[in-house]
């Protein structure tokens, strides 16, 4: 009689998304509605027109410069005020978690708190 092999199972957990501090490992990972479960987590809520003008500026600038953009050029490149991106968003902190980018090392999380 012939002998069939055993059925393998995939032991492997897939890689973690995030880092220990809550950030995206791999930014490229990002999706919409990864944001959209993200801005529930960080207590924004649902994501609006607004939300998403700044979420894509600011991913598009860090994709193009590899840098934390300057939130005064957001704000001018989106035509929200300040005061509306953070009545928005709360802090820098969550719109770069939201925006699903890596952790961005002590200095600037000092800058975006």
């Amino acid at each position: 009689m012939p002998q069939t092999a055993a059925p393998t199972t995939n032991t492997a957990s897939p890689p973690p998304l995030f880092d220990g501090s809550g950030y995206l490992i791999d930014h490229l990972s990002w999706s919409e509605q990864l944001a959209r479960d993200l801005a529930q987590q960080e207590g924004v809520g649902e994501l609006s027109e607004q939300h998403w003008q700044v979420l894509r500026h600011i991913r598009e600038r860090y994709l193009s410069l590899g840098a934390l953009p300057n939130m005064r050029q957001v704000c001018r490149a989106t035509g929200i005020p300040r005061w509306k991106v953070h009545n928005l968003f709360g802090s820098c902190l969550s719109i770069w978690r939201i925006a699903g980018l890596p952790d961005p090392g002590e200095e600037a999380k000092a800058y975006l708190s």
